[in-house]
């Protein structure tokens, strides 16, 4: 179970560093394939909205790492319990304000993760 549980704790860092990288970095390139409904002049405009979403989405994901790396049981499940809330309230969040897929790639791994770490 804990070997299931640290798979889907680094999947799920593994997206928000892609998420980072996107909004941060790559915003324009790939913001408007990916938000494909959202106007295509919006982009330039929002991309310093957007690099600083993406900040927040590397520090889910410094958070999830460091849950990772805690020796300690207790303090590990609690510390990844809190990341993966984090992340799991940011996907409705997400959900109900810009795009209902967010749910499927945010909120469900994390809510997954959450059960996996409460059940270990």
């Amino acid at each position: 179970m804990e070997i299931l549980t640290t798979i889907i704790i680094v999947l799920i860092a593994v997206i928000h560093l892609y998420i980072m990288w996107f909004e941060m970095f790559a915003w324009e390139s790939k913001g408007p394939k990916i938000f494909s409904a959202f106007p295509r002049d919006l982009f330039p405009k929002t991309k310093t909205m957007a690099a600083n979403q993406g900040l927040y989405n590397g520090f889910l994901a410094a958070g999830l790492i460091w849950s990772l790396l805690i020796q300690d049981g207790i303090w590990k499940d609690n510390v990844a319990m809190f990341f993966l809330g984090c992340v799991a309230v940011a996907g409705i969040y997400g959900y109900l304000t810009v795009d209902k897929k967010i749910i499927m790639v945010q909120t469900v791994p994390a809510v997954i993760g959450l059960l996996l770490v409460y059940l270990s």
